[in-house]
């Protein structure tokens, strides 16, 4: 068999494996399309047998190391691939042995039962077929739960059950509201076993929140991951060439600019009003379709990025009543997925009101601002699906997809996209605020040189949030230590790698084929793709030493 072969047939072993074995998450970039009836098993039989399953596939691929070595020069692409591979092995070995939210966040095990049905529920359409799948993960909650009482037992975290238990204070209610209202999608038996699997649910949730309730006590208390851990995940995962402290460094920079820019713009429009709330979501819907297409008119008019008639469209939509009573659990929008390429993307936008939380009030008075991030992430998506190298169609680590979809924002602010809209700019510099911010806390917290009270206090001072939101933001952040700072670092190294290619190809350096490249190969971390396109191995060269 030759080198290639070996190298994808073990990729596609691999990822055939993770589609079954990867938890669900309540980030909807590394969402997958699973198997008819498919169950999270979390047992701790389950665990042992992931970590056999992945210390063998990391033998295969350190194996092949001496091999392909010799394709650094010889084929980049090739290269790549098998690069991509150990990033994948990695965060499945990060997730099991280092970051342990298996044995220690009771939010886990709700992200693996009503989590699941969540994300049956934001693809559109619902029908029959898809409720019994619903109905099915709701008769298996219990189990899964139990799983959960058996990995946690004697490891809880006391930050992280106070945030579950919070989460499921109403879970009860929140789960005969879904079911009321998803029972209208099917017939009077679907809806009976529907109904009889939310009770057995429902009682099942509230057995797991009264024993939580009862551990509190004994719970210890948060331990960051440490420096060197998360140096691990830096390098192997992530494929950052930067040091803990070069991070901080660089969100500190971009949280000064940001509030600079910031004030400098609110003060050019302090004369501007704020754009009002639409009255009605139908009417932020065909507020958004028709901004939809100015935007993509906007990228092909200013030579941007391509947008190909096979790419379909990026839309909002009326929250369904099925949906309103668990938004909590995730990002309600749809994607798509692999095989459904050809499909629209589809973010859920709750009834329009003067309270809106941040993002959502911001996406209402001018629905651009959600099309240059989320649907910049549908676009990236459809088309890196779409890759000629099967490998490069997966997710690895979030840094590249956040990178660009940030990227895309103040790419499209520069370019002119809200020159008619003041306030809006104003808005796009905020963005930027935030999610620097959030690279100083990730940073901070994981690394152990504050704890959660304090990154609490300084979200509070800093954004301004009030304590409860900054609370459960800090606790996030802990509990998913490296998430966080993917939007801006991402951003930071596209920016370089725009710039590097500019003055490698002087003249014959086009924008949109920059673009096109990066979107259509935005699941491949930029260190790669640095190497890839400039023949520049600096970064990888830094990762591990």
């Amino acid at each position: 068999m030759s080198l290639q072969n070996q190298i994808e047939t073990l990729g596609t072993e691999f990822w055939t494996w993770r589609t079954r074995q990867q938890p669900r998450s309540h980030d909807d970039i590394p969402r997958i399309e699973r198997e008819h009836n498919w169950l999270p098993a979390w047992s701790p039989s389950d665990v042992a047998q992931y970590r056999q399953v992945i210390a063998e596939f990391n033998d295969r691929y350190t194996a092949l190391e001496e091999s392909v070595s010799v394709l650094k020069d010889k084929d980049p692409e090739l290269y790549v691939d098998y690069r991509l591979i150990g990033s994948a092995i990695a965060r499945v070995i990060w997730e099991l042995d280092y970051l342990l939210v298996w044995q220690e966040q009771p939010r886990f095990y709700i992200d693996q039962t009503i989590g699941v049905v969540f994300d049956l529920l934001t693809v559109p359409n619902v029908d029959h077929l898809r409720v019994n799948e619903v109905t099915h993960i709701l008769n298996n909650t219990a189990t899964i739960l139990q799983s959960g009482r058996e990995n946690l037992a004697g490891n809880l975290v006391g930050e992280y059950v106070e945030v579950a238990i919070e989460l499921l204070e109403s879970i009860e209610v929140q789960i005969s509201t879904l079911v009321t209202e998803l029972a209208k999608c099917v017939d009077s038996d679907s809806a009976e076993q529907l109904q009889s699997a939310g009770d057995s649910s429902a009682q099942a949730f509230v057995s797991f929140r009264d024993w939580l309730i009862a551990n509190r006590v004994a719970a210890k208390p948060f331990k960051p991951v440490g420096r060197e851990n998360y140096r691990w995940f830096l390098h192997n995962v992530a494929l950052l060439p930067f040091e803990p402290e070069e991070i901080i460094s660089i969100g500190e920079l971009e949280w000064e600019r940001a509030v600079t820019l910031e004030h400098i713009t609110t003060n050019r429009y302090r004369a501007e009003p704020m754009p009002p709330i639409p009255s009605s979501a139908p009417e932020q819907v065909e507020n958004e379709r028709n901004a939809e297409l100015q935007v993509r008119e906007f990228y092909e008019s200013e030579g941007i990025l391509s947008q190909p008639e096979s790419l379909g469209h990026y839309l909002n939509d009326s929250l369904p009543a099925y949906l309103e009573p668990i938004r909590w659990l995730g990002v309600t929008d749809d994607l798509t997925g692999p095989s459904r390429v050809d499909e629209d993307g589809v973010s859920y936008v709750p009834d329009p009101r003067p309270d809106l939380p941040y993002f959502y009030a911001a996406n209402a008075r001018d629905t651009r601002a959600g099309i240059v991030h989320e649907g910049a992430h549908y676009q990236q998506l459809a088309l890196s699906w779409r890759n000629s190298r099967i490998l490069r169609r997966y997710y690895y680590d979030s840094g590249v997809n956040e990178g660009i979809a940030f990227y895309n924002e103040e790419l499209m602010l520069a370019a002119g996209l809200f020159h008619d809209a003041p306030q809006s700019q104003v808005v796009m510099y905020n963005f930027m605020k935030l999610r620097a911010l959030r690279v100083i806390v990730d940073v901070k917290l994981a690394i152990g040189a504050i704890d959660a009270a304090q990154a609490t206090e300084y979200l509070e001072k800093k954004v301004p949030m009030d304590h409860e939101t900054a609370y459960e933001e800090a606790v996030f952040f802990a509990s998913s230590p490296g998430q966080a700072l993917t939007y801006q670092i991402g951003k930071t190294q596209i920016i370089r790698l725009f710039s590097d290619s500019i003055e490698a190809r002087r003249s014959s350096f086009n924008m949109k084929d920059f673009h096109d490249y990066l979107w259509t190969n935005g699941n491949v971390p930029i260190s790669l793709l640095r190497f890839e396109m400039l023949n520049d191995s600096s970064d990888l060269d830094r990762l591990n030493l």
